[in-house]
């Protein structure tokens, strides 16, 4: 039943505010150990309950009590190596973290007092993929990252296989837009990404979007080949200029890490529906073909990107089902109305569209 009460609040009204928990982090007075992975569909929530209780905690046993592990791991694979197409070595596992240990020493000081020295440890610590290794961090964000602007740039022809389009930390002057057809009858499949929660017919994780990526509907923009590591750990946003044909659409967005072989490995995603990028409170119809700014959040990750390989975006309009898909008509969950819309990304002088990154020198 409280699926169709979804389905009956789909504005962020009095119905999802008495539930979340981001607005009551002033009234929790307890100590939390936030623990979650880069492909957990509950990521965003992990990382931001650390953050706002560690800002808005109740007590300050609250405050000083949060603590934060990201491993590489899905939902259903938490404390494993292997998830999706990776093995992330034995570090990843619960054993190479000794992670009964971290949160029995985290137990026995709240619960029993004990003074083990947990308390003062660094109170963050996350999996550096790529790298595979763990790393203790004091704060999240991590204060000493490089927010970086990688800009869109193509000729119009990002969504070509032989011509993708590139990224680079130059921004663009006089380009050509990319354009392309969004038919919510043949959406882009999900593969892999966070996921819940395990078993099911689709699986999770990192995955080879290379083939995918051959669509006419995906928009493809890559860096040249690295001439050193880089490493990208942080959250990742979208900035997208773009216009529709229709009353209402979707941008999706995807991170990857491209290897010497051509694989395209997914790392992180997400998605915006244009009739909300103003307001939840109020959403309303987009007004055809006028280009308007789109901001994609795509949570966060932590990637060593080594030398040679290649950092790219995808943007798209559906991701399913992951997401549901948009049916383009701007009518609620109860429509079986269908239009196919014609979107346009623009990166020009005017029209600057990029993804930010989080580089940590090195």
């Amino acid at each position: 039943p409280y699926f169709f009460d979804w389905l009956n609040h789909p504005t962020d009204d009095g119905f999802w505010s008495r539930i979340r928990i981001e607005d009551k982090h002033s009234d929790i007075q307890t100590p939390a150990y936030n623990l979650g992975g880069w492909y957990d569909i509950f990521l965003m929530g992990t990382l931001r309950n650390y953050v706002n209780m560690r800002e808005n905690g109740g007590s300050r046993e609250a405050v000083d009590g949060q603590k934060l592990i990201i491993g590489p791991w899905s939902h259903s694979t938490i404390g494993q190596n292997v998830v999706g197409d990776e093995d992330f070595t034995h570090q990843a596992t619960a054993a190479g973290l000794n992670l009964d240990q971290l949160t029995l020493r985290w137990y026995d000081h709240w619960l029993k007092g004990e003074d083990n020295g947990i308390a003062t440890e660094p109170p963050v610590k996350i999996f550096v993929m790529g790298e595979n290794v763990w790393r203790d961090e004091d704060e999240w964000p991590l204060p000493r990252a490089q927010r970086t602007r990688y800009y869109l740039h193509s000729n119009g022809r990002a969504h070509s296989p032989s011509e993708q389009g590139i990224l680079s930390v130059e921004a663009p002057e006089n380009e050509r837009s990319d354009v392309y057809l969004y038919d919510p009858q043949a959406p882009v499949m999900t593969l892999g990404g966070p996921l819940c929660c395990g078993g099911g017919p689709l699986p999770d994780g990192p995955k080879n979007h290379a083939a995918k990526e051959e669509r006419a509907d995906i928009l493809v923009y890559s860096t040249p080949e690295l001439e050193s590591d880089v490493e990208v750990t942080g959250p990742v946003t979208v900035s997208l200029w773009a216009s529709t044909s229709a009353a209402d659409t979707d941008f999706t967005g995807m991170l990857l890490d491209v290897r010497p072989c051509g694989c395209a490995v997914n790392l992180t995603d997400g998605i915006v529906r244009a009739r909300y990028q103003d307001s939840r409170k109020r959403p309303h119809h987009i007004e055809p073909n006028l280009p308007k700014r789109f901001d994609i959040d795509l949570v966060a990750t932590s990637n060593l990107f080594k030398k040679g390989h290649r950092i790219r975006l995808e943007i798209s309009s559906s991701n399913f089902p992951r997401f549901a898909r948009n049916l383009n008509t701007g009518l609620w969950a109860d429509s079986d109305q269908i239009t196919v819309a014609t979107n346009t990304v623009f990166h020009d002088s005017n029209h600057e569209s990029y993804v930010e990154l989080d580089i940590i020198p090195r």
